[in-house]
């Protein structure tokens, strides 16, 4: 049975309506009501004219490290202005999805300057795949120095999707990288011998940590945390419990929640709340012994893509919320969560085009930035 949260607009919030559920074996759903508001937000541009902008990140002195897909690492202001492309970014194969895609500061970059970028790295013959390089900002902001490939995902595939491609430092200090099953190739999600549809943890230098849970095991991949992913294009660490959250797309209907966890099997494309674009069913339903479930799905989708963790008092009642962009209604989503489970849904129609990346600044109001032919960065605040 699927049981959704009652719908209202007000303002620039949508309550969201018979779309996200529980699993039908977790708790029971959210009592389908509208919730409480806890206040409308404007939208405020900040920048201007940029290409197809991926990500962002804050630097210490309050500017955005902004990428933009067909390859560019920009410097972006606190009053928009925009810098000329950063030199030194890797080559990308700027087709379809592919290209200059994530952007996360080393967790010391006070000290190392470090800056690490996903991208869809060019192989031979039209192949491409997600691949992970750091380089060191110089103190002006305008190169990226002693730039390595930490790690490139292997096989390398033909086709321009689901790369996935977001990067997270947790607790541990290990970086998680998201990776999509390159759209075409859907069955290797679940072949452990493939990187395709995998969420890898690696040390800060690309190395493989000791107690990945795969290491030692015959025809396995060492470099796999978790495995059974389609394309998740959103992550964040929950900073109350250390926990990692990725937001990955369905097909048509189930893009998930996920809480992915050492060594564990999510499904795809076994197991999913979705049916194919064609309307044809997907694997063997939704749910399987061994295979997990999501903490929360969406049906129809809401095109996932850029999610953060809340924790400022900016904006009134969102602390600990997960925040999540929504491509397809160019919306932020707002979840909260209790014991690892979605306890309210709010969207938040925020009328600026395609959400791709979610941050917190540290003037504690939300940017985000739109995947539009001419993007923005924009921050989200209260309406009043």
């Amino acid at each position: 049975m699927r049981v959704g949260i009652g719908g209202v607009v007000v303002g620039s919030l949508l309550i969201a309506q018979a779309v996200g559920c529980q699993p039908p074996n977790g708790p029971a759903p959210a009592s389908p009501q509208p919730a409480a508001l806890t206040g409308a937000v404007r939208a405020e541009p900040v920048a201007r004219g940029l290409e197809h902008p991926w990500a962002l990140a804050f630097l210490p002195d309050g500017r955005m490290l902004v990428t933009e897909r067909p390859g560019r690492l920009r410097v972006v202001s606190a009053d928009g202005r925009v810098s000329p492309p950063v030199t030194g970014v890797p080559a990308v194969a700027a087709r379809g999805q592919g290209g200059l895609l994530d952007v996360a500061l080393d967790p010391a970059f006070d000290r190392t300057r470090l800056v690490y970028l996903s991208f869809a790295d060019p192989g031979p013959d039209g192949t491409a795949g997600t691949a992970v390089a750091r380089g060191r900002l110089s103190d002006d902001a305008t190169a990226l120095a002693d730039v390595q490939v930490l790690y490139r995902q292997a096989p390398k595939v033909r086709g321009a999707g689901h790369y996935g491609s977001r990067l997270v430092f947790g607790r541990d200090g290990m970086l998680y990288v998201t990776q999509g099953d390159r759209q075409g190739y859907r069955e290797q999600a679940q072949d452990l011998g493939s990187l395709l549809g995998k969420i890898v943890r690696l040390t800060p230098d690309g190395s493989v940590p000791r107690d990945n849970p795969f290491v030692g095991r015959a025809g396995a991949r060492p470099e796999i945390w978790s495995y059974g992913h389609r394309n998740a294009q959103a992550a964040a660490l929950d900073p109350a419990t250390g926990a990692l959250y990725t937001v990955e797309h369905g097909a048509r209907g189930g893009d998930e929640l996920n809480r992915p966890e050492k060594g564990k099997n999510y499904g795809w494309p076994v197991i999913t709340y979705g049916v194919d674009y064609s309307g044809a069913r997907i694997g063997e339903g939704a749910a399987k012994e061994g295979m997990e479930q999501p903490v929360y799905y969406w049906d129809p989708v809401i095109a996932p893509s850029g999610a953060t963790f809340y924790t400022g008092d900016a904006i009134p009642g969102w602390a600990g919320s997960l925040l999540v962009g929504s491509l397809g209604k160019g919306a932020l989503v707002r979840l909260e969560l209790r014991d690892g489970k979605v306890t309210r849904e709010e969207r938040h129609a925020l009328g600026v085009g395609r959400v791709r990346d979610v941050q917190q600044g540290p003037d504690g109001f939300v940017y985000v930035v739109t995947d539009e032919d001419d993007g923005q960065v924009v921050r989200v605040r209260p309406a009043r």
